[in-house]
């Protein structure tokens, strides 16, 4: 029997979307991540942190069938600067403008902010995701866009944007995996699984941090009060001041996570005697066993503080709860020395200028082939004993 024909939408917000019938596609997705859920992406839009304002207006793709049932659907952007992305082209956008030619609006389908690799293009089947990137690619070329992208997709939404065309490029990311098929007991068993120098490097860092007088509490879902959540947004933004820059998400966004996604969150609390020094925030995926190390900030400058809150404490808590794995963010090949390792990451991209589009291939092939060079040099610096 020939296939119904499907209807192809474009909306201007995620709550044009019924949250209910977007997450049943997430879940069925081969990489379902919280980020990717309506709630969150919706906390963004409406705590107005991605948003037109900010370079980030929304126009949500969906596919529906001729039962009005929504079949695939996906997040997308039109962005007017390439902050907030993490797979960087702004040397592309550079080349334009040095011929003369905009580069931006262009087309992201991403989730803003976040650079965690999972499914992007929700999808009841590969026929449903192959007509969504064909829709995508159809909107840049009607809204004359020079280009459109899809970051930090999974194997699925890669393929099915390589058969439309897209160009694929990799990246790398640094995660850890808990022991299998026997998880590790406890954060100095896994410890002792290191190199001698690497272990001993972990245990005076944390010694110091001790010694300093700082001890942390970990708090999640409902334990984190609405004091907890101010004092973490202010150490969140003393990371961007530190940085002289200006931060992403608005309170607000955090006050939508603790109303609709509270139980997705781990919040870890140092401090020094009765006075708060850093947080550090932790997004978790119970169901799957994975955390994401996200947001950190300090009021106070004590050495190796960063490590222990941004990477020891969620390790310990994640081996005393049994989570699989632990995410550490883009880029940092220093956390390879705390027991993450490479993972490789994928995107995928299409360029409407002909010349441009050839240009960028040439490139992207080079940078693959260095990339995967990088990531063998990578291996051979294991932290772990052999």
């Amino acid at each position: 029997m020939k296939p119904s024909p499907a209807t192809l939408r474009v909306d201007d917000s995620p709550l044009a979307l019924a949250p209910e019938a977007w997450n049943a596609l997430l879940t069925a997705s081969a990489r379902p991540t919280p980020f990717m859920r309506h709630e969150y992406l919706q906390a963004l839009h409406g705590s107005e942190s991605a948003v037109q304002a900010t370079g980030w207006q929304p126009l949500f793709v969906s596919a529906w069938d001729n039962e009005q049932t929504l079949i695939a659907a996906c997040p997308a952007y039109l962005k007017s600067h390439s902050y907030g992305e993490y797979v960087f082209d702004w040397a592309w956008a550079d080349a334009y403008r040095r011929h003369g030619l905009d580069y931006y609006p262009k087309l992201l389908v991403a989730v803003p902010f976040t650079p965690v690799p999972g499914s992007r293009l929700l999808a009841r089947d590969d026929e449903a995701r192959a007509l969504l990137i064909r829709g995508l690619q159809a909107l840049a070329e009607q809204q004359g866009l020079s280009s459109a992208h899809l970051l930090f997709g999974d194997v699925r939404d890669q393929l099915a944007a390589q058969e439309q065309g897209w160009m694929a490029r990799s990246g790398v990311q640094f995660h850890w995996r808990n022991r299998e098929p026997l998880p590790y007991g406890s954060f100095e068993e896994f410890l002792a699984t290191m190199q001698r120098d690497k272990r001993k490097k972990v245990q005076q860092e944390q010694r110091k941090v001790r010694e300093a007088g700082v001890v942390f509490e970990a708090r999640r879902g409902a334990q984190i009060r609405a004091e907890d959540w101010d004092f973490f947004y202010h150490c969140y933004r003393l990371t961007y001041r530190a940085h002289h820059s200006t931060p992403y998400l608005t309170r607000a966004f955090f006050q939508a996570m603790a109303e609709t996604m509270a139980e997705n969150w781990l919040l870890f609390i140092a401090r020094r005697g009765e006075e708060r020094v850093a947080a550090s925030l932790i997004a978790l995926d119970p169901e799957r066993g994975h955390a994401y190390g996200r947001y950190w900030g300090a009021t106070q400058t004590i050495s190796c503080l960063h490590f222990d809150a941004c990477y020891y404490q969620p390790l310990a808590w994640c081996i005393d709860n049994g989570f699989h794995s632990f995410e550490g963010g883009a880029q940092g090949e220093h956390k390879m020395a705390r027991g993450l390792m490479p993972v490789a990451t994928g995107s995928s991209h299409w360029l409407a200028h002909p010349d441009f589009r050839d240009a960028v291939g040439d490139f992207l092939a080079r940078e693959g082939q260095a990339m995967r060079g990088y990531v063998n040099e990578l291996e051979d610096h294991r932290p772990f004993k052999a």
